[in-house]
C-alpha cells in the first residue's frame, strides 16, 4: 500500500449543509474541494435522490442554499460581471438565484440591499433574515444609489485607518470590527418591502417565529460585549422590543421554537461560567414559566477533532422536527445524534464511534447525516437506532490503495480518571525495528479526539512514525467536572498527557524514546509550549497558533476577557501572578528542545504576539528554533487555510521532525 501523501487532502471532497427538501424525497448538500491553481476552494451544490448523487450547480462558488419548495433551491451568488464589480467595491447586497432540481440554468430570483445567506419563510410571501449592520448607520440599506456610492467612496478614502470603539475590536476570520451588529429584518416578497425589526445596539442570534412574533437571543450593548445573551421578543409589525429573560441571570447558548413555546439551552454558570454545559429548558411564552427537559447532559455540539472537514458540516447541531428535538452531543470520544421529547425521554439515533458532522430529518423521521466514520472520509449515511447505511461514495476512491492505520485504543488511569487514547502504527510495521513517535495534542481544551480520519496523523504514520494521541483531563465528552481545569492549566492536563506517553512507551517498546516528538495547535499549542518548559524528553516540537502568555492573551485575543480570567481563575489586575504562573513563556529559561513555531499573522484568537514571545525566549536561551509566519491566514490555517499554505505548514513540520529524529 502507498503512504498518504502530504498533499493528499487536495483530492478530498468536503461535504456540508445537508438538507432535505420539503416532502423529504430528496436532499441537497454543498461539496467543497481544493483548487490548487487558484490557491483556494471551489464549492458546488449536489443533489441526493433515490440513492444517487448528482451535481446541481457548476460555477464553483455556491457555498450555501435553502429550499424554496420541493423542486427549487435558492442560493446567494454573484454571477454577472456587474454583481462581481459591486461586491469588489464593497457594496452590501445579496443576489439570490433560483435553481430547479429538474435541470436548467439558475435564474436570478431576487436581490436584497443587505448581506445575508438565507431567507426563512413565515408564510404569505413573507421572510425574515439576519444581516450585519453598523449601529451608527443602521438604515443604510434604505439609501438611494447616489448616497450609497458616496458612502462607498468615503469608505475607500478612509481605508488606511481603523477606528475602534468596542471590544472585541476584531474577530478571528472576520477581521477588525467596531459598532457591528447582527440585526433582524422582515422581507415581504409581495411588494419588495424590507423592514429592520431590532434596535441598532442589539446583536441578534437564533430566531423563532411564533404567532406573529419574533423571539430571539440578543445582546443589547455599547462599547463592551457583555457575553451574556437574553431572550427578547418583537412583533412582526415592529414596535418595542421586550426582554423576556434577563441576560444577566444565566448563560444562554441557544434558542428554538418548540411546541408553541421556546426551547432554551441554559447554564447558570455557577460552576463553570461561560464554559458550563447548558441544560435543555422549555419556556412557556404565555406564562413565562420554564421547565427543565434535560439536565446534567453533555455538551450539545460536535467537538470531535478532525482536519478533514471544511467547517463542521455547516448544519444546526440542534433541530426541531415535529414533537422531537434532534441534537448532536460530544460523548466520550465521538459525536452522537439523539432525540428528546417534551417529557424528557431520550432516544439514541447514532451512538457509535466517529462523528456525525451534520444531519437532516424528513417528515417520515428518516435521518440523513454527513459523517466521518472509521478510516473513511466524509460520506452521506442513513442513520437510525437499528442501522447505519452508507449512501454516497463521493470519497470512496480517494484513499483506495493507501495505507490508513488502524486505531489501537489504549485507556489508562491518571489521577483517578480514565484517559482514552489511541496509537497508529507506522506503514510497513516491523515489530523487530525501532521507530520515531509523534504525540499529537488537540485544541480547545474542550475538544476531543476519536476514531475518525485525520489527514495529518495518517500522513505521519505513512512517514514511518508511531502516532499517538489522547483526551487529557480538561477535554470534552466527559462532563464539566472532567473538563474543569480552571486555575490549573499545565497541571492535571499535563500530567495525564505524560502518563499516557509513559504507558504508550511501555506497551510499544518498538518506539525509540530518543526520537519522540510533539505537536499541537491552539490549546494544543499552549500545551506544547508548556511541555517545552517542563520536560526535555522530546527530541523536537512543533507548536502552532498557541498561547504563551495568559496576561498578553487577555488584552489581545478576541476571547481574551471571556476566556483568560475565568479559565485562569484569576484577576488580571488583582492576581496577575496566578496568570503568569499558568503561562508557558514564564518557564522560558528551561527551553532546551529544538522547536518549530508556526503562526498566522491574522490569527485573532491566539494572536501572533504569543508566538513572538516564545521565539524571543528560545533565542535568549540560544536553543534551536525556527518560526514560520503565514500571511493572510487566521486561526483555522490547518483546516481551511489556502491549500498552498496548508502544504507549506505540514511540509515544515515534516522536515523539522525528520531532521531532528535523524539526529537523535
Amino acid at each position: 500500500m502507498d503512504a498518504i501523501r502530504l498533499d493528499e487532502f487536495l483530492q478530498y471532497h468536503f461535504l456540508s449543509g445537508l438538507r432535505y427538501a420539503p416532502g423529504g424525497k430528496r436532499a441537497a448538500f454543498v461539496e467543497t474541494c481544493c483548487d490548487i491553481r487558484e490557491n483556494g476552494y471551489i464549492s458546488n451544490l449536489y443533489l441526493y435522490e433515490n440513492g444517487n448523487v448528482s451535481r446541481l450547480s457548476g460555477m464553483n462558488e455556491e457555498k450555501s442554499f435553502f429550499w424554496e419548495d420541493e423542486t427549487h433551491i435558492l442560493f446567494p451568488a454573484e454571477r454577472t460581471a456587474e454583481e462581481k464589480r459591486r461586491r469588489a467595491a464593497g457594496e452590501a447586497f445579496t443576489a439570490f438565484y433560483r435553481l430547479s432540481v429538474d435541470g436548467g440554468e439558475a435564474q436570478k430570483a431576487l436581490e436584497l440591499p443587505l448581506n445575508t445567506k438565507e431567507l426563512f419563510h413565515i408564510g404569505n410571501g413573507k421572510y425574515y433574515f439576519l444581516s450585519e449592520i453598523d449601529r451608527l448607520d443602521p438604515d443604510a440599506y434604505l439609501d438611494d444609489p447616489l448616497t450609497r456610492e458616496k458612502k462607498l467612496l468615503e469608505k475607500r478614502d478612509n481605508a488606511d485607518y481603523l477606528i475602534l470603539e468596542e471590544y472585541p475590536f476584531y474577530y478571528n476570520g472576520k477581521g477588525y470590527q467596531s459598532n457591528n451588529r447582527n440585526a433582524l429584518f422582515l422581507y415581504d416578497s409581495n411588494n419588495g418591502m424590507i423592514r429592520r425589526l431590532t434596535q441598532p445596539n442589539m446583536k441578534v442570534w437564533d430566531v423563532a417565529y411564533i404567532d406573529g412574533k419574533f423571539y430571539f437571543m440578543g445582546e443589547d450593548f455599547v462599547g463592551l460585549t457583555p457575553y451574556r445573551k437574553g431572550v427578547y421578543c418583537v412583533d412582526e409589525g415592529g414596535g418595542e422590543t421586550v426582554c423576556l429573560l434577563d441576560p444577566h441571570t444565566q448563560y444562554l447558548h441557544g434558542l428554538k421554537g418548540y411546541h408553541g413555546g421556546l426551547l432554551l439551552m441554559i447554564a447558570d454558570g455557577k460552576i463553570f461560567e461561560d464554559e458550563q454545559t447548558p441544560n435543555f429548558y422549555f419556556y412557556d411564552i404565555k406564562s413565562g414559566e420554564m421547565r427543565c427537559l434535560l439536565e446534567g447532559n453533555l455538551y450539545p455540539h460536535n467537538n470531535v477533532c478532525s482536519d478533514s472537514r471544511y467547517g463542521l458540516g455547516d448544519g444546526e447541531p440542534i433541530q426541531i422536527y415535529g414533537d422531537k428535538i434532534y441534537y448532536l452531543v460530544t460523548e466520550r470520544n465521538a459525536c452522537h445524534l439523539k432525540t428528546l421529547d417534551m417529557d424528557g425521554n431520550e432516544t439514541v439515533i447514532y451512538g457509535g464511534e466517529g462523528s456525525v458532522d451534520c444531519f437532516t430529518v424528513n417528515e417520515d423521521g428518516e435521518v440523513l447525516g454527513i459523517c466521518l466514520f472509521g478510516k473513511k472520509l466524509q460520506e452521506i449515511y442513513s442513520l437510525s437506532p437499528n442501522a447505519v447505511t452508507q449512501l454516497s461514495q463521493v470519497n470512496e476512491d480517494v484513499l483506495s490503495g493507501k495505507y490508513v492505520a488502524d486505531y489501537e485504543k489504549l485507556t489508562i488511569v491518571s489521577q483517578g480518571e480514565e484517559i482514552d487514547g489511541w496509537v497508529l502504527k507506522p506503514i510497513n510495521y516491523d515489530p523487530t525495528q525501532k521507530y520515531p513517535a509523534l504525540l499529537e495534542i488537540h485544541g480547545g481544551p474542550r475538544m476531543a479526539y476519536g476514531e475518525l480520519y485525520n489527514h495529518e496523523m495518517q500522513y505521519f504514520a505513512g512517514q514511518g512514525y508511531f502516532v499517538f494521541f489522547c483526551n487529557p483531563i480538561g477535554g470534552d465528552g466527559r462532563g464539566d467536572t472532567f473538563a474543569d481545569i480552571r486555575g490549573e492549566y499545565g497541571g492535571k492536563d499535563f500530567q495525564s498527557l505524560m502518563d499516557f506517553t509513559d504507558e504508550v512507551l511501555r506497551q510499544y517498546p518498538q518506539i525509540d524514546e530518543k526520537r519522540l516528538v510533539v505537536a499541537g495547535g491552539s490549546y494544543g499549542g499552549f500545551m506544547t509550549n508548556w511541555i517545552l518548559g517542563h520536560t526535555d524528553r522530546f527530541a523536537a516540537a512543533a507548536t502552532q497558533r498557541g498561547i504563551s502568555n495568559q496576561l498578553s492573551m487577555y488584552g489581545t485575543s478576541d476571547i481574551g476577557i471571556i476566556y483568560t480570567e475565568p479559565q485562569g481563575a484569576a484577576d488580571v489586575y488583582q492576581t496577575p501572578g496566578k496568570l503568569w504562573a499558568q503561562s508557558p513563556v514564564a518557564y522560558g529559561n528551561h527551553f532546551v528542545t529544538p522547536t518549530l513555531i508556526l503562526h498566522s499573522l491574522e490569527d485573532y484568537r491566539c494572536p501572533v504576539s504569543e508566538a513572538y514571545q516564545m521565539f524571543t525566549a528560545f533565542k535568549r536561551q540560544k536553543t534551536e528554533c525556527r518560526m514560520v509566519l503565514f500571511k493572510n491566514e487566521n486561526h483555522d490555517l490547518s483546516r481551511s487555510g489556502k491549500p498552498v499554505h496548508r502544504i507549506k505548514r505540514l511540509q515544515e513540520i515534516s522536515d523539522w521532525f525528520k531532521a531532528h529524529t535523524a539526529k537523535a
